[in-house]
């Protein structure tokens, strides 16, 4: 068994993007979550998952509970430790530097030596409402988005999506190595970046040229490869299940009117074509267009709800055939 510490504020989002890294995801405390099994390689490239360990324990979330894990648990490592105790969300009000001693006390007890500089082993405590989960680190999530805040790329408009949505979407629709990731309204082209950066081929479509020229310079800043092309997402230059994925943010109120199609024919249009040339999307929104995605054939998972600010709330749809 394995224990996530989860990132973000919204758990049950935060979770569902995990199942792109790893099977029987549950929710077990605000900020914290099981799994059966995981994916280390594709677990590193989640958004709003900050870490995974191999699971010692669970428990009360109290430091002689923690402490007894420790004491009972059957530990087949060698070499220095160090003990990380983390307070999630600060529902506790546990004091981690008590807990850190504690526990490693007991891990001394047992024969380790304490190197909080380089250990060989990193053990994580981390308590919440109702839980403690105690495990030993295996993976650390590479969460490197401020590298790529949308004004400091080389094409910036406003209204760009941050890289830490564009991730965890894209991880949501497939992307992986080798695995084929559509936009079919890339705008500057964040999702494909997030997408070629986690190793899969890349396609945008834009309807502006100017789009088209900036998501192409900021996809060879960051990635080195990808096809970004100009076209209309409602009749999209391309084959017939030639994706394994597809993401797209759909025009925001008074902005959607493009072209010829109103907001109602874009989105609709755009959701069917999705569906010709791939069988998972994610489309995120400004209201909920699960109707229409269901009128066009697609299959609704679910439809988180985000609140972005005050007036915004992004409406994320799980889409599949």
């Amino acid at each position: 068994m394995y224990g996530l510490e989860l990132a973000g504020e919204e758990d049950a989002f935060a979770a569902r993007e995990a199942e792109a890294a790893a099977t029987g995801v549950t929710v077990v405390a605000p900020g914290l979550a099981t799994a059966r099994g995981v994916e280390p390689e594709r677990a590193r490239r989640l958004a709003y998952t900050r870490r995974v360990v191999e699971l010692v324990g669970r428990c009360a979330p109290d430091i002689e509970a923690a402490r007894a894990v420790v004491a009972a648990a059957n530990v087949d490592r060698e070499g220095t430790v160090a003990v990380r105790a983390r307070d999630v969300r600060g529902l506790t009000g546990i004091s981690t530097t008590d807990a850190e001693r504690e526990l490693g006390s007991a891990l001394v007890d047992r024969g380790f030596g304490v190197d909080l500089d380089d250990p060989d082993h990193e053990l994580r405590v981390c308590f919440s409402e109702d839980a403690c989960l105690v495990g030993w680190t295996a993976v650390e999530a590479v969460r490197d988005f401020t590298d790529r805040k949308p004004t400091d790329r080389p094409f910036f408009q406003p209204g760009s999506m941050a890289p830490v949505d564009a991730r965890a979407f894209v991880n949501m629709a497939g992307a992986e190595p080798g695995a084929r990731i559509l936009d079919p309204m890339c705008g500057t082209g964040g999702v494909l970046l997030e997408a070629g950066l986690v190793g899969a081929d890349v396609v945008g479509v834009d309807a502006q040229a100017k789009m088209v020229g900036g998501a192409r310079e900021n996809l060879r800043h960051y990635v080195g490869s990808g096809d970004v092309v100009r076209g209309d997402a409602t009749a999209l230059p391309l084959r017939d299940d030639s994706m394994d994925g597809a993401v797209f943010d759909a025009p925001y109120g008074r902005q959607s009117k493009i072209a010829r199609h109103s907001l109602a024919d874009l989105v609709g249009g755009a959701l069917a074509e999705v569906r010709r040339v791939a069988p998972e999307c994610v489309m995120v929104a400004d209201r909920s267009w699960a109707e229409a995605a269901e009128d066009a054939g697609w299959g609704v998972e679910r439809v988180f709800e985000r609140r972005v600010h005050r007036s915004l709330v992004r409406y994320v749809h799980l889409l599949h055939r």
